[in-house]
């Protein structure tokens, strides 16, 4: 049997993945390309996560595709509603059938003879092989497989349920019960006004404050224009606006920090009781956008502050024990379900093994290219969104620097493209993430470095993305090489049935 090959691997049937196809097949037509999944179905993150309330910390005119207007009246929409666009999206443009589902990759080695990557992935209790000619690695940077989740002194002695949102149990049943969600980030702060209209009563425990600013769910501007244009002409406008708008927010929030920490503040005594302690509850001790900033929709947790449905807790744990949280301060919350909303894993590539030419690779030690490759790493890209704005926001011109680089190759005669930093410049490694999130610290060392310079340092800037990305030279800081003419050859498949 001959192992199957195709030009493009796309890893991860996510946001990514089905953007990814769709550029795949409007830019590259006569490319073949294959999605391998690991889960069983479309959607990713979006598929993944099902606990209360689970929904986007972006409007969906920005986190959804450029292609494929959003048409519905939440800007701000829930999880269920995210998966069904992005199935919609893959039905409608024929994506579906190039995906292979259940297929975990588990590694990845390229041979510069052949100019191939050969991927491994595991289905059905078998190892199976593909052959491409580009990697597209769109399995974003979570660990699907679990999330952080410390241990608490004393934990074994609670009598309740203890849950980790990822893994939320389909049969959960907390009406009428105390629930505790220890944690104060996009997960706690979707969750609390979730459970409250059904719980008895929710309590956020957090060890410090982080940001919040609400927003509508719904987009006026959207839905007026809607009603007068076209949805592609209504959809392209709005997400102009909004595109703006994240972005000249956050350079004034990092030009003019106190000022912007001043009106974040000052919104909150808008939202809530005249008597309540923002101080302590809502004021962090670090400039905005040192970490991502939480949203809120219409005000939700706030709400259900204001209407004593649930609270705030700003405490550390000391332990747990068989009725709730005894704190640092000696206060006792009493608990029937106990929600450690404590992170998210982040996880380098989906934790594949990479060999080039027979030796493995250490993408730790390497600098990231433009946002999506890595030094001295052929044919690989990896997806990975803005921390400061929507994620599809940079996945789709991603899309687009892989589709030229493609074409490029393509018109050269060559097979290999390859990041190079070059001798003679200098460029000072830094830490991959902006944000000093914790999620984020405790990766930093899984993950390669940015540069200090263009094109090694990552913008977290959608306009300049888009002039590098979209319109931007394809040979600055690449190697295009290994000539198409160069002998090729296809090893044969090698399948390992279950022992």
């Amino acid at each position: 049997m001959i192992m199957e090959h195709v030009d493009v691997i796309v890893v991860g049937a996510g946001l990514s993945g089905i953007g990814a196809g769709y550029h795949l097949q409007a830019k590259c037509p006569d490319r073949s390309y294959l999605i391998l999944e690991g889960r069983g179905a479309i959607g990713g993150t979006w598929d993944l996560f099902r606990y209360p309330g689970i929904r986007s910390d972006s409007d969906m005119h920005t986190l959804g595709y450029a292609f494929e207007p959003w048409i519905h009246e939440k800007s701000i929409a829930d999880g269920p509603a995210i998966r069904d666009y992005v199935n919609m999206v893959a039905d409608k443009y024929g994506i579906r059938e190039h995906i292979r589902f259940n297929h975990k990759v588990k590694a990845a080695r390229w041979s510069s003879e052949d100019a191939t990557w050969i991927v491994t992935a595991e289905t059905d209790g078998r190892t199976v092989e593909y052959a491409c000619n580009f990697l597209f690695m769109c399995s974003g940077y979570y660990n699907y497989a679990q999330g952080h989740r410390p241990h608490f002194e004393g934990e074994e002695s609670f009598a309740g349920q203890i849950i980790h949102p990822q893994f939320w149990p389909e049969d959960l049943d907390y009406a009428g019960k105390r629930v505790v969600v220890i944690g104060s980030g996009a997960t706690a702060v979707t969750l609390v006004p979730a459970m409250a209209d059904t719980a008895a009563h929710v309590t956020m425990l957090q060890r410090s404050p982080t940001y919040c600013v609400s927003r509508p769910a719904r987009d006026a501007v959207a839905n007026g224009l809607r009603k007068v244009l076209p949805n592609k002409l209504a959809y392209a406008l709005t997400r102009a606006k909004n595109v703006g708008f994240q972005q000249l927010f956050y350079r004034l929030a990092r030009k003019n920090p106190a000022k912007t920490k001043e009106r974040l503040i000052g919104m909150l005594q808008e939202l809530l009781p005249a008597d309540y302690d923002i101080g302590t509850h809502f004021t962090p001790s670090y400039n905005p956008w040192d970490q991502r900033l939480c949203l809120v929709p219409d005000a939700d947790l706030f709400e259900a502050i204001g209407q004593a449905k649930a609270d705030v807790v700003t405490d550390t744990i000391a332990r747990f024990d068989a009725t709730g949280i005894r704190l640092a301060s000696g206060r006792h919350l009493d608990a029937d379900i106990i929600v450690t909303a404590t992170g998210l894993e982040l996880q380098l590539l989906s934790g594949i093994e990479l060999m080039m030419d027979g030796a493995p690779v250490d993408l730790t030690k390497s600098l990231f290219y433009k946002g999506m490759m890595f030094s001295d790493v052929p044919n690989l890209a990896w997806t990975v969104g803005y921390t400061n704005a929507s994620w599809t926001l940079k996945a789709d011109l991603t899309c687009h620097y892989v589709t030229r680089l493609l074409n490029t190759m393509k018109q050269r005669g060559l097979r290999q493209v390859t990041p190079r930093v070059p001798a003679d410049v200098e460029v000072v490694p830094g830490a991959f993430f902006g944000l000093n999130s914790g999620y984020v610290e405790r990766a930093a060392a899984k993950f390669p470095k940015q540069g200090s310079r263009r094109p090694w340092r990552i913008n977290h800037n959608y306009a300049r993305d888009m002039m590098a990305l979209k319109y931007g030279s394809v040979d600055d800081g690449l190697e295009f090489s290994n000539s198409a003419t160069a002998r090729q050859r296809v090893p044969a498949t090698r399948v390992s049935e279950p022992a």
